[in-house]
C-alpha cells in the first residue's frame, strides 16, 4: 500500500508542477498562468481541483506518459471568493495554446453541471486559441455542451467570464452567453472570425487589437463591461462584482454594515442638479451622495455614456441602479443605451436585487440612424424589462422626464413600487420649447425671428408653469410624493425598508414565458 500512495504522491505532485512550472511564456507577455490567476481570485488555500488526470482525446494512460498531458490545458474546481462558494475554470494556454479539446470542454461542463446543483456563482477564466482543430466534430459537440449549460444555467446563478488571452471562433458564443464580460488590456482579444478569415473572405485588413480587442468591445460593441489593466485587476474586479450579488436566485443579496446612516441628508445633490433644464452635469455625484459612502460600482462604464448603470449599498443592502446621464447627449435614450439599461434590469430582477432608477431625459433620440437602426425595437427592451421585472423598483424623477422615455425609465405605470420627484422636474410629452411650436404654431406663423425667439421663451414658461411640472403628475397619482433635494437618501432606503418583502401576486394568462423584443 506504501508503494502504491508513494507512486500517487509522485504522480499527483507532478502533475502539479507540471502545470505550475510552465510560467516563462506566460510571463513574457505580461500575463499570469493559470495557477497563479487562481490563487489571486480565491481565497488562499481554498480551490480544490478536479479533473486532474483527465487525458486529451485519443491519450490513454501508460507509465511515464508527459505529465504536461494531464488535465488537458484546464484547471477546473471549487474554492471560496470572499468564504463564499464559487465553481471555477482556468485555460491554460500553455498546453496546446489552451486549445478547447474534448477533455478539457467535458471538464468544464461538468464543473458548470455542479455549480448548478449546489447553486454557486460560475466564473471562467478564458485564454484558448479555440476549438481543438485535430479533434474535429468531437472538439465542436463539447463546445455546443457549454453552450447549452451556460443557458440553463442563466438567472439561477451568476456566471461571469473573465477574458486573458484569445476568444476566438465559436468559442466566444460561451462569454456572451453568461452575465458579465472582463476583458484585459494588452492581452486579451475576442472574435467570430479572426483577421486572416476578414482578410481573404471580405479582402479587409485588420489586427486582432481593431477586430475584438478590449477597447472595441468597451466601449463600440459593448461586449466587455470591463477592461482591467492587467490580470491582477481583472480578478480582483470580479471579487468585489460577488460581493454584491447572491449566490444563486433563490437567495437575498448579502448585506453589509457599511456605517453610512440612512437619514444622513442627500446634501451635494442640490449643487449638483443646475437649474437650468438644458445644462449638463454629471449623474454619478448624485447617486455618489444618495447610496452608501463609497459603495457605487459602476459597470460598463465605457459603453453608451449616456447611461450608467452599476451596482451600490443603502443601508448596507446591495442594490442596482440604472440612470440617465446628462453629461452626454443630454441623457437621452438611444439603441446602445436601451440594450444596455434592459440586460442590466433582467440581470438585477433574475437576482433579487432592487432596482433604483434615477431619471433626466429628454427622450429618445430623433434621427435617421436610431429609426433604421431599430430604435422603436431597442427602446422597447427597455420597457418590457422594467415592466416584467419583480424586484422593487423605486424611481426619482432628478430633472426631466419627456414623452416615451418618460414611460421607459421605470414609470408608474411599468410597475414602480415607489416614484420620487423633485421641485424641479419637469414630466410632459416633450420640451416645453417644442410643444409651444406644435401648441401655437398659428400664434407664432408670420413673426420675425427676434419677435418668434421672445414670444417662444414667453409660451413656453408658462406651459413649464401650468403643464410641465411634478404638481400635475403627484395630483394624479402618478409621482407618490414630491421631495426636497437632501431627502432623496432617507426616503430611498425607507421605501427599500418598506419593499424588502415584496411579493407579486396577479393574474395572468398560463403562458411558457413572454416574448420580448430582440
Amino acid at each position: 500500500m506504501e508503494d502504491v500512495l508513494e507512486r500517487f504522491r509522485r504522480l499527483k505532485a507532478g502533475v502539479d508542477e507540471s502545470a505550475k512550472g510552465r510560467s516563462d511564456k506566460q510571463h513574457e507577455k505580461g500575463k499570469l498562468t493559470a495557477w497563479e490567476r487562481l490563487d489571486i481570485l480565491l481565497d488562499e488555500g481554498s480551490f480544490q481541483p478536479i479533473g486532474s488526470f483527465i487525458l486529451p482525446l485519443g491519450v490513454e494512460y501508460e507509465p511515464g506518459l508527459e505529465l504536461n498531458m494531464f488535465g488537458d490545458g484546464v484547471l477546473t474546481g471549487y474554492g471560496r471568493v470572499n468564504g463564499r462558494d464559487v465553481a471555477v475554470f482556468a485555460e491554460d494556454f500553455t498546453f496546446k495554446g489552451g486549445s478547447m479539446g474534448k477533455s478539457h470542454m467535458d471538464k468544464i461542463v461538468r464543473t458548470l453541471d455542479v455549480a448548478v446543483r449546489t447553486g454557486v456563482p460560475f466564473i471562467g477564466l478564458f485564454d484558448s486559441g479555440g476549438a481543438r482543430i485535430q479533434e474535429g466534430v468531437h472538439s465542436l459537440v463539447s463546445i455546443g455542451d457549454l453552450f447549452y449549460r451556460n443557458v440553463i444555467a442563466s438567472g439561477w446563478i451568476p456566471q461571469i467570464s473573465v477574458i486573458m488571452g484569445p476568444c476566438a471562433g465559436g468559442a466566444s458564443y460561451s462569454p456572451a452567453l453568461t452575465d458579465f464580460i472582463v476583458m484585459v488590456e494588452g492581452a486579451s482579444y475576442m472574435f467570430i472570425t479572426g483577421p486572416r478569415v476578414v482578410k481573404s473572405v471580405m479582402n479587409e485588413e485588420v489586427t486582432p487589437e481593431q477586430l475584438g480587442g478590449p477597447r472595441v468591445h468597451k466601449s463600440v460593441s459593448g461586449v466587455a463591461v470591463h477592461v482591467a489593466k492587467d490580470d491582477e485587476e481583472a480578478l480582483r474586479w470580479v471579487r468585489r462584482l460577488l460581493s454584491y450579488l447572491p449566490s444563486n436566485s433563490s437567495e437575498q443579496p448579502p448585506i453589509v454594515k457599511t456605517g453610512d446612516p440612512p437619514d444622513r441628508p442627500s446634501e451635494l445633490v442640490e449643487k449638483i442638479v443646475p437649474e437650468d433644464p438644458k445644462k449638463p452635469y454629471d449623474i454619478k455625484g448624485v447617486i455618489e451622495d444618495v447610496f452608501d459612502e463609497g459603495t457605487f460600482f459602476e459597470i460598463h462604464e465605457g459603453f453608451a455614456r449616456n447611461a450608467v448603470i452599476g451596482f451600490a449599498r443603502i443601508s448596507g443592502r446591495s442594490v442596482c441602479t440604472v440612470a440617465n446621464q446628462p453629461r452626454y447627449l443630454a441623457g437621452v435614450l438611444d439603441i446602445n443605451s436601451s440594450d444596455k439599461i434592459a440586460r442590466f434590469v433582467d440581470f438585477c430582477d433574475a437576482f433579487n436585487l432592487p432596482i433604483v432608477t434615477f431619471v433626466d431625459t429628454p427622450g429618445y433620440m430623433p434621427g435617421t440612424n436610431q429609426e433604421l437602426g431599430g430604435i422603436i425595437r431597442h427602446g422597447a427592451k427597455v420597457i418590457y424589462a422594467y415592466s416584467r421585472a419583480h424586484a422593487p423598483k423605486v424611481t426619482v424623477i432628478v430633472r426631466k422626464a419627456y414623452g416615451g422615455a418618460y414611460i421607459a425609465m421605470a414609470s408608474r405605470s411599468l410597475g414602480a413600487d415607489v416614484v420620487f420627484a423633485l421641485p424641479t422636474t419637469e414630466i410632459a410629452v416633450m420640451g416645453p420649447e417644442g410643444a409651444i411650436e406644435i401648441i401655437s404654431r398659428k400664434e407664432l406663423a408670420g413673426k420675425a425671428e427676434e419677435e418668434r425667439a421672445e414670444a417662444v421663451a414667453k409660451l413656453a414658461k408658462e406651459y413649464r408653469e401650468k403643464w410641465a411640472n411634478p404638481y400635475v403628475a403627484a395630483s394624479r397619482g402618478y409621482v407618490d410624493e414630491i421631495i426636497e433635494f437632501r431627502n432623496i437618501r432617507s426616503k430611498v432606503a425607507g421605501a427599500m425598508e418598506t419593499l424588502t418583502g415584496k411579493k407579486l401576486e396577479y393574474v395572468q394568462a398560463p403562458k411558457k414565458h413572454g416574448v420580448p423584443p430582440v
